[in-house]
């Protein structure tokens, strides 16, 4: 009996055992499976921050055209700057089936709740523009080389100042030339790019005094802008005319990041005067050629942006998630230099182009970026 019972026992344990891991077995199955659904049809989730800038909007557009040309579907959100709004958008669209995230982050650290969401459900993350920050769950990251929009940037401020010229040969003008720095958004990753590229150009001039900040601010902290809001830098340009620049001193150039940005700056410096026959305004720069500073700078007033064709950033974004979803490695450029603070991510970098009144044409309307009724 003794031995009946333990052989009955031994195959109780066997059978169990064997449930179990065949039990294990399909779900490992069922998530190899659920990883290999056919691409085609696939919901694709994109979240932009707001549609008061014209730039998101284009974004929004072109990826939207082009996943849907390729046969996905897509849910394009917009958060108008709202991080909850954002999270909510993301929880929803894991929650509709999204098989893929696009993702354009308002702060870069406040999505880990939703990107682990998305990592439990094998829901791969593209950052898209700004890099999603302090998280393992982010994928690729597709943007252009935003240390170099920083370079170019410092760049055409000198040139404008005719301290260097276009070819990067050193310029006739030897100054002290006064200037002012703003710098972006301080939740946004991509602005402390901007800030460090361009600050490396410009150091060397400032410690030889041929470029002076009269307000005495520079560090990026102090600079930044939250939420890249025009009006914070009107704000605070009226403030260093007021404090910095009476008495008849005049400020010359002014570092901007964001065409955003440099209209709100452009409004103050028309308010104190400047704009005039005896007082021109300061060279000023900018980022995204949006129309209103594309015609500011035809005008004669904003003296440049940088332009970053977002039909190409749409195109290399469109072509990693069509490889993810199909089981393919997407195509990279960069797997150094996007460090998120917990993993490297691998990146494509686009080249930024520096656009003004000479070039505005051949860049802007010739590539079909405007026409040109737009810019009128």
């Amino acid at each position: 009996m003794k031995r009946r019972k333990l052989v009955s026992l031994a195959l109780g344990l066997a059978l169990a055992f064997g449930m179990t891991a065949c039990g294990s077995s399909q779900k490992t199955a069922d998530k190899k499976n659920a990883e290999k659904k056919p691409a085609a049809g696939a919901l694709i989730g994109v979240t932009m921050p707001t549609r008061s800038s014209e730039r998101w909007i284009h974004d929004g557009d072109n990826l939207k055209k082009q996943l849907e040309q390729l046969g996905y579907k897509v849910d394009l959100q917009y958060a108008e700057n709202d991080i909850p709004t954002q999270a909510n958008q993301i929880d929803n669209q894991i929650t509709k089936g999204a098989r893929l995230l696009v993702i354009a982050s308002i702060d870069g650290t406040a999505l880990t709740t939703q990107l682990q969401k998305a990592a439990d459900k094998n829901v791969p993350v593209i950052s898209y523009d700004r890099l999603i920050r302090n998280s393992e769950n982010v994928d690729y990251y597709a943007t252009f080389d935003n240390y170099k929009v920083g370079v170019e940037q410092a760049t055409s401020l000198l040139v404008g100042l005719g301290l260097k010229k276009p070819d990067g040969s050193e310029g006739t003008a030897k100054g002290p030339f006064n200037i002012e720095v703003f710098a972006g958004s301080p939740d946004d990753n991509n602005a402390t790019f901007f800030y460090n590229g361009a600050m490396g150009v410009l150091k060397p001039y400032l410690d030889k005094k041929t470029l002076v900040v009269k307000s005495g601010q520079t560090d990026f902290k102090t600079i930044a802008t939250l939420r890249w809001e025009p009006e914070r830098a009107q704000q605070r340009m009226e403030d260093l005319l007021t404090r910095s620049y009476g008495g008849g001193t005049k400020v010359q150039g002014v570092l901007s990041p964001y065409d955003g940005l440099s209209i709100g700056i452009l409004s103050a410096l028309k308010s104190s005067g400047y704009g005039t026959a005896g007082q021109p305004y300061p060279i000023v720069t900018g980022q995204d050629a949006e129309v209103a500073s594309v015609k500011s700078i035809i005008a004669g007033e904003q003296y440049s942006t940088i332009y970053k064709d977002t039909r190409q950033l749409a195109s290399v974004t469109v072509k990693m998630a069509d490889a993810v979803l199909k089981g393919n490695k997407p195509q990279v450029n960069n797997t150094k230099d996007y460090d998120n603070g917990e993993k490297v991510v691998p990146s494509y970098l686009l080249n930024p182009v520096i656009v003004n009144k000479d070039n505005y044409k051949q860049q802007l309307i010739d590539t079909g970026y405007y026409t040109a009724n737009q810019l009128q």
